[in-house]
């Protein structure tokens, strides 16, 4: 059986299986990027503010011709903007010259409070992330939904939540979160969306030799094995480059085998599960593997 092109989200839109991640794509670049992918077959991108390239990542999607309703556009609200997420949004639409989004969610459960250092990701005097820590996750999930009823996104969702911190958004919400934990979402019937699936930078997971093994019994590449996988357990996968040919082949998924899952899904007990973004936020996320304080 082929894996699936499509997911169902929670409000019963269409995802993309496969979508092209603009995190650390360099200024420059990432415009060509976006226009080559949608031309050649990816109508699903993923952006955030906090990337600091939306404006050329909505000129990419201008160069390539694809009617915006043929594309499937996501983005996250960046931490400073939690007290006021229509501000934030607004200002990821202007940046990416579109009307709405496909996909809002929240970036990281964490308030940041801009100073004099930055109004991005500002500091305290002794260097720790200026965060405040009364602030109620739920109310920034209040506005979400707000600015969900208001058209402007079509969908949304969570990212870099732990379980813990979901189990105390769920007490509150109106609207499911698009996105979340693969066991605890699917008894909650959210889908969830992973990304660096090739292992960040310098992709460490494409030289490991039993993904190399079964990449060669498939007759792939590691990173389609790798993209493949998630596809394969229900998850979106977001792979990032911006070579056209790596491009091409991160579109390619194939079926995979029980046998090959399984492998796949016990990599992790080995002790080869491997956290790629530990921002140092000066707080402990609910995350196993996350750092203390």
């Amino acid at each position: 059986m082929a894996p699936p092109t499509h997911f169902k989200l929670s409000t019963g839109k269409q995802i993309p299986a496969v979508g092209l991640g603009t995190w650390r794509s360099e200024p420059g670049q990432v415009r060509q990027a976006v226009s080559f992918a949608l031309k050649n077959g990816y109508s699903h991108i993923d952006a955030a503010l906090i990337y600091g390239n939306e404006h050329e990542v909505g000129q990419g999607i201008k160069d390539s011709g694809v009617p915006r309703e043929n594309i499937f556009i996501t983005s996250k609200l960046w931490n400073t903007h939690q007290p006021n997420v229509a501000e934030g949004l607004q200002k990821t639409l202007d940046a990416l010259e579109t009307d709405y989004l496909d996909l809002y969610l929240i970036h990281w459960p964490v308030r940041l409070v801009p100073n004099e250092s930055s109004a991005l990701l500002p500091v305290n005097p002794d260097g720790t992330r200026s965060v405040d820590r009364s602030w109620d996750q739920s109310e920034t999930w209040r506005q979400m939904e707000e600015v969900y009823k208001s058209g402007k996104v079509k969908a949304i969702g969570v990212a870099n939540w732990s379980i813990p911190y979901l189990e105390e958004l769920k007490k509150k919400w109106a609207v499911v979160p698009a996105h979340a934990l693969k066991e605890w979402c699917d008894k909650h019937g959210i889908l969830l969306e992973a990304y660096s699936p090739l292992g960040s930078q310098g992709a460490p997971l494409m030289s490991d030799p039993v993904i190399q093994e079964i990449a060669k019994k498939n007759n792939v590449s590691a990173a389609t094995i790798l993209i493949s996988y998630h596809v394969n357990r229900g998850v979106v996968v977001l792979p990032k480059s911006i070579t056209e040919n790596r491009i091409i082949s991160n579109g390619q998924v194939v079926a995979l085998s029980d046998e090959d899952m399984n492998v796949l899904n016990g990599l992790a007990a080995q002790g080869k599960a491997k956290r790629i973004n530990t921002p140092l936020f000066g707080w402990d996320l609910g995350f196993d593997d996350w750092y203390k304080q």
